[in-house]
């Protein structure tokens, strides 16, 4: 399987859907490399996450992100394939 780096960008609209943010983080946290929060003054927070994984993996949890109400998520893989 040839994994991908690549980045995901979540921006936090509404606090209530931290809780399954959390979640999913932590189900796919073999995919997370590292993540950064910035709290934002104002009403949203910023998260972004640095992954490895297949395209599909990272596909699918984007999307599953990307489906929670209150968030903003944005992906973009590079062309770098990781060494297994």
């Amino acid at each position: 399987m040839e994994k991908r780096i690549g980045v995901i960008g979540i921006i936090v609209q509404k606090k209530e859907s931290v809780t399954q943010l959390n979640e999913l983080l932590s189900h796919h946290a073999h995919l997370i490399i590292g993540r950064m929060g910035i709290p934002h003054h104002g009403a949203v927070n910023i998260i972004s996450l640095i992954v490895e994984g297949s395209n599909d993996e990272i596909g699918a949890f984007s999307g599953k992100l990307g489906a929670l109400e209150g968030l903003l998520v944005r992906s973009a893989l590079t062309s770098y394939k990781a060494e297994e």
